[in-house]
Order: C-alpha cells, then sequence, then structure tokens
C-alpha cells in the first residue's frame, strides 16, 4: 500500500552506487527528494536525472538532497552517474526492498515485475509531503522544485503543511 501524504515516510537503507550508507535516518533534517526512476539510461530516465542535476542548487539552497532510486545494479548506476555527469545520489534497489516499502509494486505492474515511476517528496522530520504518481520526465524535476519551494515558504510562515 502506497503510503499517504501527512504520513511518516517508510524507513529504507541500502548503499549508493558508490558504496556509501543512504537511508531514511541519515537524510533526517533535510528535505528529501525520493524519485524512482525507470532503467538506466532510458530516455526517461535521462531526461529526469538531467533535469535533477540542472536544478540541483535549487534543491540545494531549500535544504534538499535528491535520491534517485532504480531496480538497476550498483554497477549499472556508476556507469549511468558516470554517462550523465550526475553528482547526487543513486540508489539500487534490486531486490525492490524501497520500491515495495513505498507501494509500487501493486497491480500489473507488480505482476509484470515493473516499477511505477514516481517521486516522494520528504519532509525533514520524516513525513511525506508530497508525492507524484505520474511522473513526465522533462518537467517533472521543476515541478518538484516549485512544490518545495511552496511548502518551504508555508512553513517559514508557520502554516501546516497541505
Amino acid at each position: 500500500m502506497t503510503p499517504r501524504t501527512g504520513q511518516m515516510a517508510p524507513a529504507f537503507s541500502g548503499r549508493s552506487d558508490q558504496g556509501e550508507a543512504l537511508g531514511l535516518e541519515g537524510l533526517a533534517g533535510s528535505w528529501a527528494v525520493l524519485a524512482f526512476l525507470p532503467r538506466a539510461g532510458t530516455p526517461d530516465s535521462v531526461l529526469e536525472v538531467r533535469g535533477f542535476e540542472e536544478a540541483l542548487p535549487a534543491f540545494s539552497r531549500l535544504n534538499a538532497r535528491v535520491v534517485g532510486v532504480s531496480a538497476d545494479t550498483e554497477a549499472r548506476l556508476a556507469r549511468f552517474r558516470e554517462q550523465q555527469g550526475l553528482s547526487f545520489a543513486l540508489l539500487p534497489d534490486r531486490e525492490r526492498r524501497v520500491a515495495r516499502a513505498y507501494g509500487l509494486l501493486g497491480g500489473l505492474s507488480g505482476v509484470l515485475g515493473l516499477r511505477a515511476q514516481q517521486t516522494f517528496l520528504i519532509h525533514p522530520d520524516g513525513r511525506l509531503a508530497a508525492h507524484w504518481r505520474w511522473v513526465s520526465p522533462a518537467g517533472h524535476p521543476a515541478e518538484v522544485r516549485r512544490r518545495l519551494e511552496e511548502l518551504s515558504v508555508d512553513e517559514q510562515r508557520g502554516s501546516p503543511p497541505h
């Protein structure tokens, strides 16, 4: 079952494509963009990661870290990182533990062993702040950045998250 906005984000942990420990606990205190990517090297994955890479300075200014999650192997993601010149974390999820925790393996996609291309925005306190079920890779990183900006402004004003 997919967790809902306002609920605590499911915990996850693993090793990035660069061998670093990476998990929800280590992201605490920062906004986190958890982007579930299609297979590395596909046109959609290239468009999406390039967009996130270009927007990385804006995400940094907003105290947000971007993590791309993929069912690819560590080695394949490392090659993808190098080919695309990426500087944000990529998390291999070969056994689909993270995808399962976030409810992305249900329905026909799960039966076929496919992963949904979705994104979750996690508040610094660990709650899910936003969820994109349908992603258009070309404009998606900008859409996530805009939503993060809105939520950051609301928080500075003391407004409850919406």
